[in-house]
């Protein structure tokens, strides 16, 4: 299969979709209303509830729900499988599934003044869904930043060239949104502005990498100290300072970066050497459920609707630009997880000729992991324009998402934390003792390498979250008596798949010569969650209540 053939399709099938499905979303869901002020509007508090332009808005949602996952995810499951499913369940979840649930999950936390989706619930479906909802969605906030602040130390330990790019991009975020929200100066010339800088930012870093003088150990221990010092300030600071433009930038790096793979496939055209299937079992389970739980953000994630109910909803200036923001978004991930896709499939080779070892990917995957897969297989692709600068380039793309993912959801965690606990807790209604709240426990499981214990499990309770989340949704649409179909199918897929995930990895858990009980028990809590709320999210849609719900939102 000739890559640029792939590619084309995928590009084409996206933009189709965004013009048919996500417009037949908007007028027969959503129904826009640019006269009713948006929470952003209605709010404006100057912190958390901000109106953004569009574009800006779209940089920091991008940034916030992409991470690592659209890269990481799709190679996973090509390892696993080949190429062939992994690009099949990335073009129809992102479509059918990931894209309504990130855009549907953003436009009703905007009906609801910006709750949170976990706050929702309590109104869709119940307070006792309402409850379990929000603390798992805590702990797995903090189980996120604990993860990444863990992998950024790790990054910037034994990559120093990636230092100064890293903290450096924080004062350039900050002028540059000073220059657009306070002096209103040109986003166009301010963009221009700031990627000239980021890209110096990028080159002093290749030339003079920074390196500290300790051993590893204490090395990442003052990398993580201070990424996590910088996501607690971060925090608390208003969005159009750092947290808008600073996704804002970051956005680009990843466009131009995915410019590039473009017009590298487009000039290589490297064919696809991969088996479109290796197999139908793998070490990590069955084809399905398993592929639909690997690629986890490239088709679907259960941690973007924390982001479009927590964070972007509160900065949407108007209804109209939910589409783009919310399924526009989901659409481009998807477009990244292929890109990613054909990096390590078509940029590297299945297997390597006599001479070429070094670019065999399982080869590098087993030396070097996923991330080094990928900044190799890009490299290649977009050799012809960067040269070697390629594969450093594919890895700051990387790093530079994880640093973004840092403080928004310390910042989310806060918010939520405000919501479940704060009526008793008044305490954690203060900015900074609910972002402690959240920083304290995710410093402690990310620096002491505590998250080892429970990560195995974290892949089907993110997409746990993500089917929950379709609940609540269906249940809102019974309410406001709009068709569920849309929603409901979707939901009843993703419960189904991971209950069978958890089904299946709770019993390895437990049945293996030395049980892992946690895991097992863990596997097991979770079930319960899913089976609980999604007997109470039937009720609502079969017995077809929910006249409540639809006088609140008319008053």
């Amino acid at each position: 299969m000739n890559s640029v053939v792939v590619l084309i399709f995928s590009i084409l099938w996206f933009i189709l979709a965004y013009r048919w499905y996500g417009k037949k979303l908007e007028k027969r869901l959503i129904q826009p209303n640019d006269q009713q002020p948006t929470p952003a509007v209605e709010f404006n508090d100057g912190m958390d509830y901000y109106p953004s332009k569009p574009v800006m808005l779209f940089g920091h949602h991008f940034s916030s729900v992409a991470g690592a996952g659209p890269i990481l995810g799709p190679i996973a499951a090509f390892a696993a499988f080949g190429w062939g499913g992994t690009l099949l369940w990335i073009l129809f979840g992102t479509v059918f599934i990931g894209g309504v649930h990130d855009y549907l999950s953003l436009m009703l936390s905007v009906r609801f003044k910006g709750d949170s989706l976990p706050e929702i619930a309590q109104e869709a479906i119940g307070r006792r869904a309402r409850n379990l909802f929000s603390v798992f969605v805590l702990l797995t906030i903090i189980l996120v930043v604990g993860v990444f602040g863990f992998v950024a130390a790790k990054t910037l330990a034994s990559t120093p060239s990636v230092v100064i790019p890293t903290f450096g991009i924080i004062p350039i975020a900050m002028l540059f949104g000073f220059m657009i929200y306070k002096l209103d100066f040109s986003t166009i010339l301010g963009t221009v502005i700031a990627l000239a800088g980021l890209f110096c930012l990028i080159w002093l870093g290749y030339e003079f990498p920074i390196s500290l003088p300790f051993p590893s150990q204490a090395n990442f221990g003052i990398w993580f100290v201070l990424l996590m010092g910088y996501g607690l300030i971060a925090s608390v600071l208003p969005v159009w300072m750092l947290l808008q433009p600073r996704d804002y930038i970051s956005n680009w790096i990843l466009v131009i970066g995915m410019a590039l793979g473009f017009m590298g496939i487009f000039v290589t055209h490297p064919t696809v050497n991969a088996p479109a299937l290796t197999s139908l079992n793998s070490a990590s389970g069955p084809i399905w459920p398993t592929i639909c739980i690997v690629v986890a953000c490239g088709a679907i994630s259960g941690f973007h609707s924390i982001i479009a109910s927590g964070t972007t909803s509160k900065q949407l200036a108007k209804e109209s630009d939910g589409r783009l923001i919310g399924y526009g978004t989901m659409l481009t991930e998807g477009l990244l997880a292929v890109i990613a896709l054909l990096a390590v499939s078509a940029g590297l080779f299945w297997d390597a000729p006599v001479g070429m070892e070094k670019f065999g990917f399982l080869t590098v995957l087993n030396s070097g992991g996923p991330i080094k897969a990928f900044g190799l297989g890009y490299g290649r692709l977009v050799e012809p324009f960067i040269g070697t600068f390629g594969m450093l380039f594919g890895i700051t793309m990387l790093k530079t998402f994880v640093m973004t993912t840092l403080d928004t959801c310390i910042r989310l965690g806060r918010m939520i934390s405000a919501e479940l606990v704060g009526p008793k807790v008044p305490l954690l209604k203060n900015k900074f003792a609910g972002s402690i709240f959240i920083a304290i426990p995710a410093f402690f499981v990310g620096y002491t390498g505590t998250y080892n214990i429970i990560w195995p499990i974290f892949g089907a309770a993110n997409q746990l979250i993500g089917a929950l989340s379709l609940l609540v949704i269906t249940a809102y649409l019974v309410g406001v008596k709009k068709p569920t179909k849309y929603t409901l199918y979707p939901a009843i897929f993703m419960v189904v798949t991971t209950i069978a995930s958890l089904l299946y990895q709770g019993y390895n858990f437990l049945v293996k010569p030395n049980p892992d009980y946690i895991l097992g028990g863990t596997a097991i809590v979770l079930i319960v969650l899913a089976v609980v709320v999604a007997d109470e999210a039937r009720k609502i849609v079969t017995d077809g209540k929910g006249e409540s719900l639809e006088v609140e939102l008319q008053s």
